[in-house]
Parts: structure tokens; C-alpha cells; sequence
């Protein structure tokens, strides 16, 4: 189990790593934002998360709408990745 020390908003782990707790999306590297975006996105409680199939069938049509940019909705402005892995999430423009 990886060993986290509090530092104000950072913490540091075993392989010195950073992680930001209380950061802006600016004061981030944005590698480490996007992986603590999937590692969010993986540990959904179960009975709340999409079923695969209809994870990825939400992806798809985001991939093909104008919308998208750096995956994010430009319309509404969420991660898209996260809205589609909740199972009673919508599309706030009814694609899904």
C-alpha cells in the first residue's frame, strides 16, 4: 500500500510522486491530472457505474460530436469520460 505524507495541499508518495489535493486544474501537471481522472473514474461504486458496454456506446458518440475538445464538452463543460461513467447521467443535449 503506497505510504501518502500530508504537506498543506500535497502529498508525496513511496515512488515521489506529487499529488494535489485542494489545486486548481492550472496549478496541476496535466498528465498526473488526467490519471487521477481515470483513477476516480475506476473506483465508482459499482451499483452507480455504467455498464462497460454503455460506457463506451456514450464515448462513441461523444467522439463524434463537435462539442469535444481535449475531452471535455465545450457545450456544458463537463470531462466527458466522467459523465458518461455514471450510469444515470445524461447528455445535457440529448445525444445519450
Amino acid at each position: 500500500m503506497e505510504n501518502l505524507v500530508k504537506d498543506e495541499n500535497l502529498s508525496r508518495t513511496t515512488q515521489n510522486q506529487k499529488r494535489c489535493y485542494k489545486c486548481l486544474l492550472r496549478e496541476m501537471d496535466i498528465d498526473q491530472y488526467f490519471a487521477n481522472l481515470h483513477e476516480y473514474i475506476a473506483r465508482i461504486e459499482e451499483d452507480i457505474k455504467a455498464p462497460d458496454a454503455l460506457y463506451e456506446e456514450r464515448l462513441s458518440v461523444c467522439k463524434e460530436c463537435d462539442y469535444l475538445q481535449e475531452g471535455m464538452c465545450r457545450a456544458c463543460g463537463c470531462f466527458v469520460e466522467l459523465r458518461a461513467a455514471i450510469m444515470t447521467n445524461v447528455c445535457s443535449y440529448g445525444k445519450w
